[in-house]
């Protein structure tokens, strides 16, 4: 799929191992970094910084709105910037970027997008080609609308089976991601494919692409069906060109990962490829929990956990936070219901972000804290100074009900 959709955006053979200039949809940059890709306009190209305002964006997500003087700087420097050169900004009250692109018909099956998210590969969940890069390269993109790329190879990973009843994307992500490792698609693209596969919802593959950054991936591609294309149909400007794997295409190496009767995983803390059915990490009391991030903070994950909570109360000794991916997310739980319903249980349901994702974000752990979450990442100090266990939407708010690591079966 990387190569078809990169040898529609070059005039260069398209070949892996070699080196292209690559034609560049949409430019974008977050609050981390953006002020960066700025000094860096204004160093190389004062006169002339942005080729096309119209396929530009600015994104703000990871500390919205700014808590500390560094990231409300950062950001002003972006707004005025923006201002100045006709750059659209999606502000604090926006969401995640990737998402938000999805949501707004910018990102699109096909395209091409660059910005200076590490995980902007999750646009691969429409079968676009999403790619985070350094700050000087997308200063480059802004001002030429294109950038040097050398195609990677690409890996075909099968997923097979049926997963049991109750079983999550997430869980099924997680398997991917224990089976193959941190390192097991590493400089490779991703092409899922299979069974287990097809059956997920847009949401679901969101889920998926966005922890081929854990696996190592470039990117992590999955074939746009019917659903997802009239989904991008509905949101996007103009027409576009989404691609599948050709018949007889070849790969550097085919995997398969059976998921049946795949049933809860958990990522141990420390590393995201440390997973292990959820029965196997034995009487784990927890501190806090965490839902959201660009891996689940979708209206599904969410609205499904408000469904589960409903007339209950999470434990006494647990301290629960929820973060919608987007603003549009967070304003149709609110015309639902599902936002009381949480408060209700005992939830914090914060304005829409990253969250608690990353360091310097709100719902950071304290040395000795035990979280289970549903971010990506779970690297010591990445949220803190505890414990973070990775897990499914279902996992967590069954925890946050328990105080300690169960299933949802068995608070049922």
């Amino acid at each position: 799929m990387i190569e078809q959709i990169l040898q529609n955006h070059s005039t260069d053979d398209v070949s892996p191992g070699e080196t292209i200039w690559l034609d560049i949809d949409v430019r974008s940059a977050r609050d981390f970094g953006g002020a960066n890709v700025v000094k860096n306009l204004m160093k190389w190209y004062p006169d002339d910084p942005v080729l096309d305002p119209a396929k530009t964006f600015f994104t703000f997500d990871c500390v919205v709105p700014a808590n500390n003087i560094p990231y409300a700087n950062n950001q002003q420097i972006c707004r005025d910037f923006a201002r100045q050169h006709g750059v659209e900004v999606y502000d604090v009250d926006s969401g995640i970027g990737s998402h938000v692109m999805i949501e707004n018909g910018i990102a699109v099956p096909g395209a091409t997008i660059v910005g200076t998210d590490s995980h902007l590969n999750l646009l691969g969940a429409i079968g676009a080609f999403g790619q985070g890069m350094g700050d000087q390269d997308i200063a480059f993109a802004f001002k030429t609308g294109r950038t040097w790329f050398e195609v990677p190879r690409t890996m075909r990973i099968d997923v097979s089976g049926r997963p049991a009843k109750g079983s999550t994307a997430r869980d099924l992500t997680l398997a991917i991601v224990g089976e193959l490792g941190s390192r097991g698609c590493l400089g490779k693209a991703a092409d899922f494919d299979g069974r287990a596969v097809k059956g997920l919802t847009i949401d679901g593959r969101i889920t998926l692409s966005s922890m081929a950054t854990e696996m190592g991936a470039v990117a992590g591609l999955i074939p746009p069906d019917r659903s997802v294309i009239e989904y991008c149909k509905t949101r996007a400007a103009g027409p576009f060109k989404a691609v599948n794997p050709k018949d007889g295409a070849t790969y550097d190496e085919e995997r398969n990962v059976d998921v049946s009767d795949l049933g809860p995983m958990i990522a141990r803390p420390g590393r995201p490829d440390d997973v292990v059915p959820v029965s196997e990490v034995g009487d784990v009391p927890i501190d806090s929990a965490f839902i959201g991030s660009c891996t689940n903070g979708r209206y599904d994950d969410i609205t499904r956990i408000a469904e589960l909570v409903d007339g209950k109360h999470i434990h006494r000794d647990v301290f629960a936070m929820v973060v919608p991916a987007t603003n549009d997310v967070y304003g149709r739980l609110l015309m639902r219901g599902d936002i009381q319903t949480l408060h209700q249980a005992g939830f914090i349901v914060m304005n829409p972000g990253c969250g608690g994702c990353a360091s310097g974000q709100a719902g950071m752990t304290g040395e000795g804290q035990v979280q289970v979450s549903t971010s990506n990442r779970n690297f010591k100090g990445k949220q803190g100074a505890g414990d973070t266990y990775l897990a499914s939407p279902e996992t967590v708010v069954a925890s946050a009900l328990a105080g300690r690591i169960v299933t949802l079966e068995e608070v049922a």
